[in-house]
């Protein structure tokens, strides 16, 4: 396997390198603050929370997959999350949840600029912790690259 090289400048030279996300153990979150306005009235997540089906977990996956294969196809290099147990409580001094989401978007916790990967925390008090899916990868990449820099 090539050496991890964080490296990106700009948007539109090819792609080399990308993180697909899982849907494994994907939980629709219990009801709180920031869900409010970005659940529609219309969704089936309103008013229910916990483990999503499994047959949507495994179609989420068939269709993460089969991206993750084509990109590889096309010479992408494809990094997978490591998923944590997301049945799990989030709590802090200032809040509490009964689950957590899952690491499906890692578009949405991760950014890359330059040599550097910033992490950001997520407004969803049950994707607080969402960021330790990727800690391993990280961690690979800060032993693989001299010049790789995490915020």
């Amino acid at each position: 396997m090539t050496k991890t090289v964080v490296n990106s400048w700009n948007e539109w030279d090819p792609l080399k390198h990308v993180i697909v996300g899982r849907a494994d153990d994907c939980h629709i979150p219990p009801e709180e603050p920031a869900l409010d306005a970005k659940v529609p009235e219309d969704s089936d997540m309103r008013g229910q929370w916990g483990r999503r089906p499994q047959e949507t977990i495994d179609r989420a996956n068939e269709l993460l997959d089969n991206f993750a294969a084509q990109l590889e196809a096309r010479g992408v290099r494809v990094d997978r999350p490591d998923c944590i147990d997301h049945s799990q409580p989030v709590t802090t001094p200032d809040f509490h949840t009964d689950s957590q989401f899952g690491c499906m978007p890692p578009r949405d916790v991760l950014l890359t600029v330059g040599s550097e990967i910033l992490e950001a925390t997520m407004s969803y008090r049950c994707r607080w912790f969402e960021y330790l899916n990727y800690r391993p990868l990280m961690q690979r990449y800060w032993e693989e690259d001299p010049n790789f820099r995490h915020e």
